[in-house]
Parts: C-alpha cells; structure tokens; sequence
C-alpha cells in the first residue's frame, strides 16, 4: 500500500523536528570512538604543510574524505536545508546523500526539496536515496532511474533501517526480498550503489552479504550517533514494551572493523558513520579502515543554528583537527593515517 504525499511530507518535518528538539542520541559513548586514541609521534618527521587528507572516492576528488550524510527531502523547509547543505560541500570539497526520495516514486509534488541539491551544488558527488523496503517491488525498482535523474545523482543510497521500520507507527517492517532487489539494481545501474545503514550498524556478516549482491561502498552508520528508534518512540503515542529498543544496535567502532576485514576479499569503499563529531572522530574512522567518513545530526544542527556560514565553519574546524591527528601521527596522507598506531585503555590496538 503506497503512502499518500501528505502523509509523507508530514512524517518527513516531523523526522527533522525531532532531531533538533529531542535528545534522541545513544548512550554517550556508544559508538566506540572515546574508548581508542592514537599514539602520539613526537618525532612525526613531516611538516604539516606536507599533510594531504585528499580522497579518491567513487571515482571522484575529494578534498576532505567525508560525506554530508544522508537527511531530509520532501516538505517545504527542506528545499532550504538541502540547498543550504549542497552550498556547504561544494565550499569544502566533499560528498552529500540526500534523503529518502521514496515520495518520487508516486508523484513529483515535492521534487524540487531533492532537486535544490544539484541546483546549488552544480559539481559535487551527490547520492540519490531509497529505503530498502520500495526495492522489493519490480515495480518500484523499474522506477529508480526516476530518482536518480532527479538529481543528476552520481550514485544510489539503499538505506536499510529494520529497526526504524520496526518502531516507526506507520513503518513497514518488511524485508523479505531486500538483498535480491539491491543486486537486481547492482546489476541493473550504470552509477554506484551504496548499501547504508541508518544508525544501527552493519555486522560484517551483512557486509559480506551486500558485497556478494554487488554493491560498490557501504556506510556503517552503526550506533552512537542519532537513535533513530528514540526518534520514533516519540512520534509514538502508546509505546508499550518498545523502549526497550532505545539503544539497539552495533556500535561503529566494531562495524568499522568488522567491515575493514574484508577489504582483503572485496573490491568495495567504506563508509564510517554514526556518532562522528569531530574531526578526531573522522580521523579515528579512516585509521580503522574507512575510506570516508559521514555525519548528519551535528551538521544539521550547525546549519539551523547558523546557515551555510555556520556549517562551513564547523567543517572547516573538523578538516583541521584531522590534519593535526595526521601530522601529529606522521601521517602524510590518509593511506599513511590508516598504518598509525592506536590505544586504548587496555592497550596499544596496534
């Protein structure tokens, strides 16, 4: 049964709503980032003039290895937000994922929120999106094409997110189909597919799984960041034994891991997300075998609290605090970064 327009737009505003005006984090720290540091070189032996944190990712240059995460489309203020975001990675050198654009596969009412996207972001590597549930379908993957031209998309998000659906009170938690649909469009595509998940991580067991169905990257997105379970608990009005699920998931750090591993195996780029809040943060990813990392929560935020100004501000800050944990790693280059020592407080990881 296809959801009407209203009630998409409706959910859509209340999704970003509640981001900005409830605590619907994990529990601090879950996502593994404050349990790991790196091991200080005071001997580093470059220059920080010689730090280069520059990315080849799916085919394109980035200028800093990250990616605007996925968030919003689909109801009025998001042309603004979308607009606002693509200003901001086109100003420093990254990538952006829209949201969902499930909506376009039965009208075009609010095409425009996704479109302002290109508009205002003519040259950045921008990622059209689609929930894993609307693949199952023939008929709806016979539509895809639909969202990527869109926006001129460089590649396709399939968004997995059970748990949300599970939670959601107009959510469809059905999944029966999904890996057979994501390799039909493997197959079937001419620009990357990229399997993410929405916050509560990607076992390796599943990361095989999509590898085997095709899929060009995967973004963790594991716990710590933005639960979006709480966020629907609060669009609940009866939540019954459901907070329970408050802080499902598999935390990043292990994702990432767990992930890395089998780069041996897999010709495929890894996407670190979910809890990411600082440049240290996004340095911690590429240092455990990411190729990018990702974020949204914290970026939104900057951007409702102060425009693109704020956002590139905030950017800005983050691409210098990994420059610093690369030059005070000796690290001239991300490569070089994914080689640099680590602890915690156990002991040296490597």
């Amino acid at each position: 049964m296809q959801e009407t327009t209203q009630a998409s737009t409706s959910r859509k505003q209340a999704h970003v709503e509640a981001c900005l005006q409830y605590d619907v984090e994990f529990t601090e720290n879950l996502s593994g980032f404050a349990g790991i540091e790196f091991v200080h070189r005071a001997l580093p032996e470059i220059d920080i003039s010689d730090v280069n944190c520059s990315v080849d990712f799916l085919g394109r240059r980035l200028e800093m290895p990250f990616l605007i995460s996925s968030m919003t489309g689909g109801y009025a203020n998001a042309t603004r937000i979308n607009a606002g975001l693509a200003e901001a990675a086109t100003e420093t050198g990254i990538a952006m994922g829209v949201g969902s654009q499930r909506q376009l596969l039965t009208s075009d009412t609010n095409i425009q929120t996704f479109r302002a996207a290109r508009t205002a972001g003519s040259n950045i590597l921008l990622l059209a999106n689609i929930g894993a549930p609307e693949i199952v379908s023939k008929e709806n993957r016979n539509s895809i094409r639909k969202l990527i031209d869109s926006i001129e998309a460089d590649g396709l998000i399939i968004h997995l997110n059970p748990a949300q659906e599970f939670i959601q009170p107009e959510g469809v938690p059905q999944y029966r189909g999904v890996l057979q649909g994501i390799e039909h469009l493997c197959k079937s595509l001419d620009i990357p597919v990229i399997a993410k998940e929405t916050g509560t991580g990607i076992c390796g067991e599943d990361t095989a799984r999509l590898l085997q169905a095709g899929v060009s990257a995967v973004d963790v997105a594991g716990a710590g960041g933005t639960s979006w379970t709480k966020v629907e608990l609060h669009r609940r009005e009866e939540r019954g034994g459901l907070d329970a699920f408050q802080e499902w998931g598999n935390p990043t750090v292990d994702c990432i891991v767990e992930a890395a591993t089998l780069k041996s195996e897999f010709e495929f780029e890894l996407i670190g997300s979910g809890g990411v809040q600082s440049g240290m943060d996004v340095a911690k990813c590429l240092a455990l075998g990411a190729d990018i990392a990702g974020a949204a929560r914290p970026l939104l935020q900057a951007f409702m609290d102060g425009g693109t100004e704020k956002l590139v501000q905030l950017l800005q800050l983050w691409k210098q605090q990994l420059i610093g944990c690369m030059f005070l790693t000796g690290s001239e280059d991300v490569q070089q970064l994914r080689s640099a020592a680590l602890r915690s407080p156990r002991g040296r990881w490597r």
